[in-house]
């Protein structure tokens, strides 16, 4: 219950998660702290989120911490 009024306090005050697995890497929203090379997966795209990024409107407040193919 406290867990969902928190997050419904998030939403009125417009924070929002950074969506990363599976997205195109960008550098203003993530911050890749590894690499790895995977077949079948194209460079540039996010392969795992190690810490969840949260922005307000268009403002980062923190970005995601991922991993990122080569």
């Amino acid at each position: 219950m406290i867990k969902d009024q928190f997050e419904s306090v998030l939403k009125t005050e417009m924070v929002e998660e950074i969506e990363s697995d599976g997205a195109v890497f960008n550098p203003n929203l993530h911050n890749a702290v590894m690499t790895e090379s995977k077949d079948g997966v194209e460079s540039g795209i996010v392969l795992e989120t190690f810490e969840k990024g949260y922005k307000i409107k268009d403002k980062v407040i923190r970005p995601s911490m991922v991993k990122v193919s080569e």
